[in-house]
């Protein structure tokens, strides 16, 4: 294993991560910006959107399992990570979700992104 994986805390650090690299999938978005010798950090959000609070806790918990068990090997070195959750990430297969994540780290490793999207009205 790598270097050590902390979490990130503060509404500021999640807000800066967007305007890091996005990689929507189906079940999440995966935010990642450099974050100057930090070390592999990561956080996750889910908004009210996805459904009521144990839906909600339930797909943190796993997104948290998902990341500790990808970043130490594929995470970006002194990266911050941010998960956020989409509505087809509660009923999504674990197995399937790890290989999304992987794909979405090796894009975001080779500096692609998908473009930001519009924002609402």
């Amino acid at each position: 294993m790598g270097d050590p994986i902390s979490v990130l805390r503060k509404r500021a650090e999640f807000v800066a991560a967007n305007k890091g690299l996005r990689n929507a999938r189906v079940g999440f978005v995966l935010l990642t910006l450099p974050n100057a010798g930090a070390g592999k950090r990561f956080g996750v959000t889910v908004t009210k959107k996805i459904g009521n609070a144990v839906v909600r806790n339930r797909m943190k918990r796993r997104f948290r399992e998902l990341l500790r068990a990808a970043l130490p090997d594929e995470g970006l070195p002194d990266t911050d990570h941010v998960l956020i959750g989409r509505e087809g990430g509660v009923e999504r297969d674990f197995a399937t979700m790890q290989g999304e994540l992987s794909a979405a780290l090796a894009r975001a490793r080779e500096g692609k992104g998908d473009p930001a999207r519009r924002r609402r009205r």
